[in-house]
């Protein structure tokens, strides 16, 4: 009975284990890097993932960075840039939102360090000031609703993801005016796990535009 006892407490504390990835973050129950299309994938530039949200980077952007994570559930793309202020008025204009841009009546205290942290940034739902947001479908003449989580009709700050994986796809862009003369990007779309083919190494990746 003592070895038995002895397994058991070993195998809770390797599943504790899995819990915790490399960083010390809990992975809310699914773990990094376990096999394929999960965890941050290889090889991904802001040129590919442009392409494959169906939104363009200026050429006089600076600063892009790109990734994309695969999971059981869905899968997440983000892509990142930053813009003179006239230059993202004018990237906003070509890229109108559903509805309208909105702004946080406060910060998202408790938004997940995730997505744009593994690019060394802060998560857009964490400012309050100086940023604005919404849901942009590109190639629709007539941008309709995504589905979210909550069912709330005014997509709430950090809500505005609504997991859309249709074939008329939506992204949740977010412009935030870090100082008085240039503005970041970011750009978060949701896709079906395993529907799109992926870089497989790094050497093999297009260039960045």
């Amino acid at each position: 009975m003592a070895a038995g006892a002895l397994v058991l407490v070993g195998a809770a504390v390797v599943a504790g284990l899995l819990l915790i990835d490399e960083d010390g973050e809990s992975t809310s129950g699914r773990v990094k890097e376990t096999g394929p299309g999960i965890g941050w994938a290889e090889g991904i530039t802001p040129a590919w993932m442009s392409g494959h949200m169906g939104l363009d980077i200026p050429a006089t952007a600076k600063s892009a960075q790109a990734a994309y994570e695969g999971s059981s559930r869905f899968d997440t793309g983000i892509l990142t840039f930053t813009l003179t202020r006239a230059e993202a008025e004018t990237y906003l204009s070509e890229h109108p939102p559903q509805g309208k841009w909105l702004e946080p009546t406060e910060a998202q205290a408790g938004a997940p360090a995730h997505d744009f942290t593994h690019l060394g940034l802060p998560e857009p739902e964490s400012f309050k000031k100086g940023i604005r947001y919404g849901s942009v479908c590109p190639g629709s003449p007539k941008a309709t609703k995504s589905p979210e989580p909550s069912g709330a009709p005014d997509m709430p700050y950090g809500m505005e993801d609504g997991f859309d994986t249709s074939d008329e796809r939506c992204v949740s862009l977010y412009a935030h005016e870090y100082t008085p003369q240039r503005t970041r990007i970011y750009l978060r779309a949701h896709f079906e796990p395993g529907i799109s083919p992926l870089p497989s190494a790094p050497s093999s990746s297009p260039p960045a535009g």
